[in-house]
């Protein structure tokens, strides 16, 4: 059964392993932590978020992080989504997320979510609308290895 708890400096070397390719790292982190690759203690620098790892059987399967982009505690805004890529496509995603939307409603009061979304990682977006998250008109940009990608930003209402 899957369940969040909290971020253990211990889970970083499996949460790093599932971006052994620098393309992937940057869909995933935007190098908001550091550049490719990322070592254990820039990526402990999380401990300063909310940040939630995804279990499944004492199996580490993903992680996510939560933010408050005001003082208040009104709106969550999640971060560093990431699944296992051995298990992909099986629902653990939109699970995680889920559970999260749960604890942020919960226990913070949170009455909106939102997050950002590379318009190149299109599996990530679809895992995100199939949870309930809208697109809004907003776009943003980043320059990633010379290249610019557009960040679509989504949120919804919990």
């Amino acid at each position: 059964m899957l369940r969040l708890r909290p971020y253990n400096k211990n889970d970083a070397e499996t949460i790093l392993s599932w971006t052994n390719e620098e393309t992937a790292f940057y869909k995933w982190t935007a190098g908001v932590l550091g550049k490719f690759p990322l070592t254990v203690e820039q990526f402990n620098e999380v401990s300063n978020l909310m940040a939630f790892t995804a279990v499944d059987d004492d199996e580490i399967v993903g992680f996510f992080t939560m933010r408050r982009p005001t003082k208040s505690h009104d709106e969550l805004r999640f971060g560093f989504v990431i699944v296992n890529p051995a298990i992909r496509g099986k629902g653990y995603g939109k699970k995680m997320l889920q559970l999260g939307l749960v604890f942020a409603k919960e226990i913070y009061g949170a009455g909106k979510a939102s997050l950002g979304v590379f318009k190149n990682n299109e599996p990530a977006y679809y895992c995100y609308r199939s949870v309930g998250f809208v697109d809004l008109p907003k776009t943003d940009t980043y320059e990633i290895n010379g290249e610019t990608w557009d960040c679509l930003e989504l949120e919804m209402d919990i």
